[in-house]
């Protein structure tokens, strides 16, 4: 009995922890440094997040080119042949992005092998035209299995919280490696390298479907640039008005304030704010070069979806509005304890 009530004490006090989980850590950040500070402890509202533009319009249409029956039968025992064959089947016309780009190198491949066995002049030149057209429509073919799949929703969805407190390890790195791959892969296609296998990509999708981190860190970088300006307003309102040493001689309340410093921010604030840059730097930079790669085929209603959430510079990005929230608060932080000479690093 006695483990039970220790155990459920255990439960209850995680619980009450405010610095367990994102909103209310922040929230609670907010309220300390307003006690702490005399001040007033108001929590704006959180900035809205647009979620990733509809599949519907971020797919782009594939241009439906085959070889005429004639032309088809013509080909018996050319394994372009059985590629065509494969995609007028009742499955060939309902591919998935993916299995339509796996299709168009098949293609591609099957019909370079076939050429030099052709010998009707106008069927050799139908094959190379189809040729050229597929290459011609390939970025599209890989556009849509990539930016235009169901799991890349999934990935960014909004609905999943926030990035986790203090996690174990890295939890963006399976995911990283996985965008990092798919990148080298997508360059390589529309360099015109097509010798290369998507195997693994079906598991690339997976993870993307399982794991929710993009997502979440739209959720937290939004909770960080809100209730970090709610914090700093209240310090330079405190700047403002009475100072918080004088003659730059500390006191009792700066001592509250150093240490509230750093016990919360330095403890608790930043590691989660780095956490958080960090899985930027480690998932969200290589999708912008997803992204960019493909910057001349996306469709219009994804471009400014990606300068908001995915480019980490511009007057757009979220993630500048982050960088630019931090750097203030910290420089007013300074500015506070630098009145009691106090200031870190000083």
């Amino acid at each position: 009995m006695r483990h039970l009530i220790v155990a459920f004490l255990a439960l209850v006090t995680a619980g009450c922890n405010p610095f367990s989980e994102a909103p209310s850590m922040m929230d609670e950040y907010v309220e300390r440094v307003a006690r702490v500070l005399d001040g007033e402890g108001a929590l704006s509202e959180l900035p809205e997040i647009q979620r990733m533009p509809r599949r519907r319009d971020r797919r782009m249409d594939m241009p439906d080119l085959e070889l005429g029956i004639l032309d088809f039968l013509s080909l018996y025992g050319c394994q372009l042949q059985y590629v065509v064959g494969e995609r007028n089947s009742v499955m060939g016309r309902v591919m998935d992005p993916l299995n339509r780009l796996r299709y168009e190198l098949r293609f591609i491949e099957a019909a370079r092998d076939c050429l030099p066995d052709i010998g009707r002049e106008k069927l050799k030149k139908s094959v190379e035209q189809a040729i050229d057209s597929k290459l011609e429509s390939l970025p599209v073919a890989i556009w849509n299995a990539t930016w235009a799949t169901e799991e890349i929703e999934t990935l960014f969805t909004l609905s999943k919280g926030y990035f986790p407190v203090a996690a174990d390890g890295n939890p963006v790195s399976d995911l990283s490696a996985d965008v990092s791959r798919l990148n080298s892969t997508v360059r390589s296609l529309l360099e015109g390298r097509l010798d290369h296998s998507l195997d693994y990509v079906g598991e690339v999708h997976q993870r993307w479907q399982a794991e929710h981190r993009a997502g979440q860190l739209l959720n937290s970088a939004r909770l960080l640039i809100a209730r970090l300006d709610d914090a700093t307003a209240i310090i330079r309102s405190r700047l403002g008005s009475r100072p918080l040493c004088i003659d730059g001689k500390p006191n009792n309340q700066s001592d509250i304030v150093r240490n509230m410093f750093f016990s919360v921010y330095i403890d608790r604030i930043q590691p989660y704010m780095s956490d958080v840059r960090r899985a930027r730097d480690d998932l969200i930079r290589p999708l912008a070069a997803l992204s960019v790669a493909q910057e001349e085929i996306m469709p219009d209603s994804f471009r400014a979806w990606s300068r908001r959430y995915l480019a980490t510079t511009g007057d757009d990005s979220l993630w500048q509005a982050l960088d630019r929230a931090m750097a203030e608060h910290t420089e007013s932080w300074q500015q506070l304890l630098g009145q009691c000479g106090l200031r870190p690093g000083a």
